[in-house]
């Protein structure tokens, strides 16, 4: 494929830098560059921000709400979108369900919930992991019991992120204990407020209610919530999967990371100069852009296959989608590291009341020291949801080297 950008794709480009310059508010742009808390609100803005214009779905078929665009302009957007500093758009519905319905549920399914997906009515969440199941999902224990028109769902759900503010859940359930763990696994679609679902939140170290575990106790879920076939959710939860992988990855905001990670390291100064020029962490910037640079071209080759596969009837990438998951995460985690090595003392944990713009008192040091720390930590998880990236290297060798 041509790397380089076309007349219409650089016309679209500036488009896309257009539309942020004009409706990209300022205050949240700021938040974002900072690292700082996103409020259930600020996401939801955001979201019907880019409904209005079309431009939220923009993966998904014309005819179920998409923007009709192809690979290089689902690239070029969500790396400007990185670079002005908009929001990671919550990707429970749109980037991870919505592909499932599509291509698994049936036409009453997509009539009823893609729509709510796109205009913001439901707000949904995860549920795969459980304690005890994490990477390896086949070992999910949560039941659902056939009982007449509706199952009896008992079990747990954990590490269920922003689940505070969701009213759906997709869940992985277990249908048959007789079988292959990976055949008695089906795909369901509950609704929280069902008696019986219970939400309990779980503070991380940096003090924010990011994730929680959620219980049920004989919840009613109605048989026609089943996505596709009873026993057959293995194969839509491995399909959910790549693009979860692929949204980890996460390229545009490393790109946009790396530039805020330059200019900190030309105004930081270290032995009477600026800390870019330190031969040490020059070299391990340099490296961090180069493996940027093989992945944003990786990214795009991914992208087009995956786009002429969807087109021929295909399905989603493989291990693909687990190398971009297991680079894209490592690039990630090094500049965030890379960022608060840049922050030297400055980057030492502040108490949460500080990175509150309101707080009344000014962070001592850069502004990027304010988050350093938290981001540094909180991003470490990166490389274990989504599939843990050591089981992301044994897909790999399955797939590919058929080991």
């Amino acid at each position: 494929m041509d790397l380089q950008f076309t007349a219409e794709e650089s016309a679209f480009r500036d488009e896309v830098r257009a539309f942020l310059k004009a409706e990209l508010p300022a205050a949240l742009a700021r938040k974002v560059r900072h690292n700082l808390h996103l409020s259930k609100e600020d996401m939801e803005g955001w979201h019907a921000v880019l409904n209005e214009r079309g431009w939220l779905a923009n993966h998904w078929p014309v005819q179920y709400g998409g923007p009709g665009w192809g690979a290089v302009q689902r690239f070029i957007f969500e790396n400007e979108c990185a670079l002005a500093d908009a929001p990671r758009l919550v990707p429970f519905g749109i980037n991870m369900l919505g592909p499932v319905l599509i291509k698994y549920g049936s036409e009453a399914q997509k009539q009823r919930w893609l729509p709510r997906i796109l205009d913001g009515r439901d707000w949904w969440c995860q549920g795969y992991s459980e304690p005890g199941s994490g990477s390896d999902l086949a070992s999910v224990k949560t039941t659902a019991v056939r009982d007449g028109d509706h199952y009896l769902v008992n079990g747990q759900k954990t590490w269920t992120t922003l689940g505070q503010h969701a009213n759906m859940i997709f869940c992985l359930v277990r249908t048959d204990k007789n079988v292959k763990p990976q055949q008695g696994i089906s795909f369901l679609l509950v609704d929280m407020k069902t008696p019986g679902v219970e939400v309990r939140p779980i503070i991380t170290l940096d003090g924010e209610h990011e994730v929680n575990e959620v219980f049920f106790t004989d919840v009613k879920v109605p048989v026609e919530n089943l996505v596709g076939e009873e026993n057959k959710g293995w194969t839509y939860a491995k399909y959910l999967l790549t693009y979860e992988r692929t949204n980890i990855a996460g390229v545009g905001f490393s790109v946009a990371g790396l530039e805020r990670l330059k200019i900190a390291a030309d105004r930081m100064q270290y032995r009477g100069r600026p800390l870019s020029q330190d031969p040490l962490f020059a070299a391990r910037m340099a490296r961090v852009e180069i493996d940027l640079e093989n992945l944003k071209t990786t990214n795009l080759r991914v992208i087009a296959a995956a786009a002429d596969a969807a087109a021929a009837g295909g399905g989603a990438p493989g291990a693909e989608s687990s190398m971009l998951k297991i680079k894209g995460t490592e690039i990630r985690q090094e500049i965030f590291s890379l960022m608060r090595r840049a922050m030297g003392p400055y980057a030492a944990p502040y108490i949460e009341a500080a990175r509150d713009p309101d707080y009344g008192e000014p962070p001592v040091g850069p502004q990027e020291a304010v988050s350093a720390a938290a981001a540094y930590f909180n991003h470490r998880k990166l490389s274990i949801f989504g599939g843990s990236n050591e089981i992301q290297k044994n897909i790999i060798s399955k797939m590919i080297l058929g080991l």
